[in-house]
């Protein structure tokens, strides 16, 4: 089931997309699509609503961050083999975590805006696991169980914040939009196999990463599990899952990003987000 939020800033409604391609109004049965509706049984009860009684909408439609109400945005560093090769950093033993402040959240289309005293902004096309139940504690085998779904990201980067400015990651990850998400949540039960996914980006219409998400050093399972230990996953937390090679850092010479460039990044069945990225005011 591949769900979504249509409609003007402020006033988007619930929808589902049917296997045509048409999105369908849930807004007769769902008043929106917040951590509250992310459990199986809400899923399961979205999912058998019949088709007939959801009205099919016309036109183009704006598309917004799939979920409402996320509290927390949980990121992990250096989770491709080439990445780490391309950073010329070590293969963490460990998920390296860090986290990006809520209020970098954006929608799929929303501008990048390069923050004031901006060098080195960067792009990463990310899988984005969304938590769909509690999960405290919980083992490999059992981490899926609480994940409703997944969408594609964007973990926009300021590197000379992140690396230049006396460490921590979270400076160079936090500025307003760095975080967009969407335009699909795709539910856990509808990808068949979350770790042979293709995972890609452009710049400018130019390919910059082309990878898989095979190539990750920890998968979904191992991640949520892992964070778990450290911390209370709730519904509708969010975790950016890494990038593969391609980064404009990692290229020779870097390739930052520039006001008025056009970013698409996107992932094999859970769809693509396309930014400009414009200058700060």
């Amino acid at each position: 089931m591949t769900l979504v939020r249509f409609g003007q800033p402020g006033m988007e409604r619930p929808g589902l997309i049917d296997d045509q391609g048409q999105i369908r109004d849930l807004s007769g049965f769902v008043e929106d699509i917040t951590p509250s509706q992310l459990s199986d049984e809400s899923l399961q009860r979205i999912a058998s609503i019949p088709l007939d009684q959801l009205p099919a909408v016309r036109g183009e439609q704006r598309l917004a961050a799939p979920v409402n109400g996320v509290r927390k945005i949980i990121a992990i560093g250096f989770n491709y083999i080439d990445h780490a090769a391309e950073m010329a950093v070590e293969v963490p033993t460990e998920p390296l975590v860090f986290m990006k402040a809520i209020t970098a959240l954006a929608n799929p289309s929303d501008p990048i805006i390069s923050p004031r005293s901006a060098t080195k902004l960067d792009y990463e096309s990310e899988l984005v696991v969304v938590i769909g139940k509690k999960a405290k504690y919980v083992s490999v085998e059992e981490a899926l169980d609480h994940v409703a779904g997944y969408t594609t990201g964007n973990d926009v980067s300021e590197r000379a914040f992140q690396r230049e400015r006396g460490g921590q990651f979270v400076k160079g990850k936090s500025a307003d939009s760095f975080a967009p998400f969407g335009p699909h949540l795709v539910s856990r039960d509808s990808i068949d196999d979350i770790q042979n996914l293709q995972i890609w980006s452009e710049v400018n219409g130019q390919i910059r990463q082309n990878g898989n998400t095979n190539q990750m050093v920890f998968g979904v399972a191992e991640i949520v599990s892992y964070l778990s230990q450290f911390m209370t996953l709730e519904p509708g937390d969010l975790i950016y899952t890494g990038t593969p090679e391609g980064v404009g850092d990692g290229m020779n010479p870097p390739q930052y990003l520039q006001p008025g460039d056009s970013v698409r990044v996107g992932i094999d069945g859970l769809g693509e987000i396309q930014q400009r990225v414009v200058a700060s005011e």
